[in-house]
C-alpha cells in the first residue's frame, strides 16, 4: 500500500459558501437543545440491542434520522431504500464524503458500519455517535495498518454486514470531488460481495449549497454552529446500482466503476446556491439518477 492512499483536497474555506438567510436566535437554540437531548436519549439504543435483527435496525435507524431533524437537515433518498439488495449479503457501500453529516444521514437510511479517520473518535458528543454505530477507525498516520483493517473489513462483509467507506478519502465541498482510492475495495473483492456507490448532496430550495462542508480551518464546533444557523437545508442520499462481484478483475477497476457511476449526470436542474467566496459556484451542477 503506497502513501497515495493519503490523499489531500484543494477545498478550502474559499470553498465555503454564505447566506443571509438563517433561522432566528430563538430557532438556533431549540435546534441545539434539542440536539443534545436526541443524542442523549441514545442511550436507550442499548435496548435495542436486545431486539431481532430487523427491530434493532429500525430503532437505530430512527434515532439517527431524529439527531439530523434535530440540527435542523431534511433527508431526500433517491434510489433504493437499502443499501443491501439481499438482507443477509454483505456489501461494500462507497460514498462521497462532505461533512460530519454524512454519517448520520447514511445511518438514518440503514444502519452500517463506517471506516472513517482515528480523530473522529475523540469528538465531542458526535464521535460517541459514530463509534455506537459500530465504525472502524483508520489512522492515516500509520499506513502499517491498512491490510489489517482491509483484513476486518472482509471479515465483516462475509459475516452479511454492510460496511460504508468515504472512498475520496478526505472531505471536499460537495462541488468539487476527488477520486475514489481504491486500497479498501480490496475487501469486496476478498469478500465477494457487490459494492453499492452512493452519493451525498446537500441543497437549499434549487440549489447546491457547500455550507455544510467540513474543511479548510473549519473546527467542528464552526461547522455544527453554522448547520445550526441554516436555513432549508436537505440532504439528498443518492443510492446507486450495486456493482456485482466478478465486474472488476482488481481494486483499482472496481473503484473506477464506483467512481464513474456517482460521477454520472444528466440534465442541469440543480445549480449552484450564489454565495460570497465559494471558489466553484461558476460550475452547474446536475442530478444524479441512478
Amino acid at each position: 500500500m503506497s502513501h497515495a492512499w493519503m490523499p489531500t483536497s484543494p477545498c478550502g474555506d474559499g470553498c465555503v459558501s454564505t447566506s443571509a438567510h438563517h433561522v432566528s436566535p430563538i430557532r438556533q437554540a431549540w435546534r441545539a437543545f434539542t440536539a443534545v437531548a436526541a443524542i442523549l436519549c441514545g442511550a436507550a439504543i442499548a435496548i435495542a440491542l436486545l431486539l431481532p435483527r430487523k427491530q434493532r435496525e429500525s430503532a437505530i435507524r430512527l434515532w439517527f434520522h431524529a439527531v439530523l431533524r434535530a440540527f435542523g437537515v431534511k433527508l431526500q433518498v433517491h434510489g433504493a431504500r437499502k443499501f443491501q439488495a439481499m438482507p443477509e449479503r454483505g456489501v461494500l457501500v462507497a460514498s462521497n464524503h462532505v461533512s460530519w453529516l454524512d454519517e448520520l444521514a447514511i445511518d438514518s437510511v440503514q444502519p452500517i458500519r463506517i471506516v472513517a479517520k482515528k480523530d473522529l473518535k475523540s469528538w465531542p458528543v458526535l464521535g460517541r455517535i459514530i463509534t455506537a454505530a459500530g465504525t472502524v477507525y483508520l489512522d492515516r498516520e500509520k499506513l502499517r495498518e491498512l491490510p489489517r483493517t482491509v483484513s476486518e473489513l472482509t471479515a465483516t462483509l462475509r459475516s452479511g454486514s454492510a460496511v460504508g467507506i468515504h472512498a475520496e478519502g478526505t472531505t471536499w465541498c460537495g462541488l468539487a470531488s476527488g477520486r475514489y482510492k481504491p486500497a479498501l475495495f480490496q475487501a469486496a473483492l476478498d469478500a465477494g460481495v457487490p459494492v453499492r456507490p452512493i452519493v451525498l448532496r446537500y441543497r437549499i430550495g434549487d440549489h447546491l449549497t457547500t455550507q455544510p462542508a467540513f474543511v479548510g480551518s473549519d473546527t467542528l464546533i464552526d461547522s455544527i454552529r453554522r448547520v445550526l444557523r441554516m436555513k432549508g437545508l436537505v440532504v439528498e442520499v443518492h443510492v446507486l446500482d450495486e456493482i456485482a462481484p466478478g465486474r472488476a478483475a482488481n481494486r483499482k477497476e472496481l473503484a473506477k466503476l464506483a467512481e464513474e457511476q456517482a460521477n454520472r449526470l444528466t440534465s442541469t436542474e440543480l445549480e449552484i446556491a450564489p454565495s460570497t467566496g465559494d471558489s466553484h459556484r461558476a460550475r452547474t451542477v446536475s442530478p444524479l439518477v441512478a
